[in-house]
């Protein structure tokens, strides 16, 4: 008897929860062991050397299980699963020792053009400018959520929430080993959150980060949106929110403050949640929320039961308004006399405590050439990362 394919669904879900978990508990023990940690100081929130190799169990646990699981194999499924293995590997050697930005970029710029090539198309334009659209798109959205793994718990909660709303979509439209494989992606994650929940454990790391952003991002091209270009863009909008918003947030408010983009910054979308009061466990559940209505949107998009020009029109206003409110937010502090700019001032509810004491990330795209892996975010990376803030433990 052919087994049924929500059980084959629920199955492989499961296995990818529980995998990340072992896998993310012996990596983080291994880690320890051979120094492979986030260590901590004066700068840092958190306590003790913690790990960064969760992104490893992440990718392990969603492919072994997806990959299994999956009944018919086509074309793109293939071309996706060993474009994130590449992805995966070029966080992993980042994690490991620091590589030149141009170096990940060209590996990422190849992963996207795979996922082009094996049909995955945005489809604005009708001619050769939609496959160059389509791969620079995959690439910012891929560094986009690396910018988002800032804090404890929040990019691993956005992924999941993403994954499984762009899964539904997928199996809407007849997408099956898609949606399957998305799902064992949504599982992995909150089987690596059971480690990275605040106070975290452990870390994601690049490994995971990349992987995350380009899986979420190349399955969003490829899910079937028959309903027209607008509605398309509509779709990848919403998949993507968070990573949006909070990119574009940072891209307005820097120059706006005197301050280059790739600059380091504590101006992100969870530091600024940070600053008005939240608890780290209450940005994460608050950026889940919003990817999670947002996908729900983007599933009602795909499946044509919201129109995509007045959802695109309304999901643009409401990250418009998100933005204008945010950078209200007080982030950034006058420079000191050296010209440095200080630590930023005390979140309410702090007791007074400094905001670097409270939070910590670091940006791919944030970071000097000469030092750009390693971030030392909420959610981590490795050592020798240039400080963004960290917000782990208050």
């Amino acid at each position: 008897m052919a087994v049924p394919p929500w059980l084959t669904a629920a199955g492989a879900a499961l296995a990818a929860l529980v995998l990340a978990d072992v896998l993310s508990e012996g990596l983080g023990r291994y880690a320890l062991r051979r120094g492979l940690t986030d260590r901590p100081d004066v700068r840092k929130a958190h306590t003790r050397p913690t790990p960064y190799l969760g992104g490893v169990a992440i990718a392990v646990g969603a492919l072994a299980s997806g990959t299994v699981s999956i009944p018919h194999w086509d074309r793109r499924i293939t071309v996706l699963v060993l474009a994130g293995v590449v992805v995966a590997l070029v966080g992993l050697f980042d994690d490991l020792r620091p590589t030149h930005p141009a170096f990940r970029l060209v590996l990422e710029g190849g992963a996207a053009t795979a996922v082009v090539m094996a049909g995955g198309r945005i489809g604005l334009f009708g001619h050769w400018l939609d496959p160059v659209v389509t791969a620079v798109w995959i690439v910012v959205l891929t560094n986009s959520f690396n910018l988002l793994d800032n804090m404890d718990g929040a990019a691993a909660t956005v992924a999941a929430a993403s994954g499984c709303l762009i899964a539904g979509a997928a199996y809407l439209g007849g997408q099956s080993g898609l949606a399957l494989l998305l799902m064992t992606l949504s599982a992995g994650c909150l089987g690596f959150l059971v480690h990275n929940w605040a106070p975290a454990r452990m870390f994601m790391g690049d490994a995971g980060s990349l992987f995350i952003g380009f899986l979420l991002a190349a399955a969003a091209v490829m899910v079937r949106v028959p309903a027209g270009t607008t509605a398309r863009l509509a779709e990848l909008f919403l998949f993507t929110f968070v990573a949006t918003v909070d990119t574009c947030l940072v891209v307005i408010a820097r120059p706006r403050a005197g301050r280059g983009c790739f600059t380091a910054g504590t101006d992100h979308v969870s530091h600024r949640l940070r600053t008005m009061g939240f608890t780290v466990p209450q940005v994460a559940l608050t950026l889940f929320a919003i990817a999670a209505v947002a996908g729900l949107c983007g599933v009602g998009v795909a499946a044509a039961r919201l129109p995509g020009i007045l959802t695109l029109a309304a999901a643009a206003t409401g990250a418009a308004v998100l933005v204008l409110l945010l950078m209200k937010v007080p982030v950034y502090a006058a420079p000191d006399a050296a010209g440095i700019p200080p630590a930023t001032a005390s979140p309410p509810g702090s007791g007074g405590l400094p905001f670097p004491r409270a939070v910590r990330v670091v940006d791919a795209a944030d970071e000097p050439e000469d030092r750009r892996s390693r971030r030392e975010r909420g959610t981590g990376s490795g050592p020798g990362s240039v400080l963004h803030i960290d917000e782990r433990r208050k």
